[in-house]
């Protein structure tokens, strides 16, 4: 398969969260790999600590270490500072001053949790994220063991996520299959996952978002966010795409681009959307 041309990645983590490894060392496997360019996107601080959220007191160590980076490899590789920052209702999303009066360059809105009573605490909320007998757990005690009331749940969520906005990038938009597709019952081509989903697209595109098309378990169990499936849907909306890995390991930077880029390219992009010289550009796929 060709070699693609300058590659980057925009969702990335380190040991300021659950990342393996310090900040550089993503930057130097970067580097070797000859990109273009770089994003950090920890996770963003919650009112309660987890142990995957980066802590708030941590915070402006996180912002200078990415700003050192970005002068230190200045002139090899564009290094960009950014958050992944989680929904999780109205009073708590990307949109809130606490997050908009950081100095980022970009956020991106995810979901990796959905509220499942007040107050906001972890014990509150239902992980998508993590172990499949965790998951089943939820939906079972949570959802009377109806996989289809946690999908129209989470496609609710993920629509208001993106109605309160203040991010730039949709994280894996479909992250409900990762653990969905295990449970009995699923189905992502029934009515009652299509339906939601293509409602979902069509906001995201209404309010002009970039879409990532989320590579992290590319290798391990052969899935991407959002699913190869739904790239035609996206095209037909004209959403503009990046590609990026979700790796918490340096050896994992450009896990998948390649593969992914050329499926993006079989399906009608010929772009991504990417930050280039501090501005959203559109960079050709190779």
């Amino acid at each position: 398969m060709e070699e693609c041309i300058q590659p980057s990645n925009f969702h990335s983590h380190c040991n300021f969260c659950d990342g393996q490894s310090q900040a550089e060392d993503y930057v130097r496997a970067a580097l070797a790999q000859h990109f273009r360019a770089y994003g950090f996107s920890s996770h963003s601080p919650l009112p309660f600590e987890t142990s995957w959220n980066m802590s708030a007191d941590r915070m402006p160590e996180y912002i200078l270490e990415i700003n050192r980076l970005k002068e230190k490899y200045s002139g090899l590789m564009e290094i960009y500072l950014g958050l992944e920052v989680d929904y999780l209702d109205e009073t708590c999303n990307a949109s809130m001053p606490c997050y908009q009066s950081l100095p980022l360059d970009y956020r991106i809105g995810s979901l990796h949790f959905l509220p499942w009573q007040l107050p906001l605490t972890e014990a509150n909320m239902t992980a998508i994220d993590g172990p499949f007998d965790r998951f089943a757990e939820f939906v079972k005690e949570r959802y009377g063991g109806d996989i289809r009331r946690i999908t129209k749940h989470y496609f609710e969520i993920s629509m208001q996520m993106v109605e309160a906005g203040g991010f730039d990038i949709v994280g894996h938009a479909d992250k409900i299959g990762m653990n969905g597709c295990l449970y009995p019952g699923f189905d992502p081509s029934a009515d009652w996952y299509r339906k939601p989903f293509e409602e979902y697209v069509r906001l995201i595109a209404e309010k002009g978002y970039i879409m990532e098309v989320n590579t992290k378990n590319f290798r391990r169990k052969g899935q991407t966010y959002p699913s190869p499936g739904s790239l035609k849907l996206l095209h037909k909306h004209r959403i503009p795409i990046m590609v990026n890995s979700d790796c918490h390991v340096p050896a994992l930077v450009n896990d998948g681009r390649n593969e992914i880029l050329a499926l993006l390219r079989e399906t009608g992009f010929r772009t991504t959307r990417e930050l280039a010289g501090g501005t959203w550009q559109d960079m050709p796929i190779s």
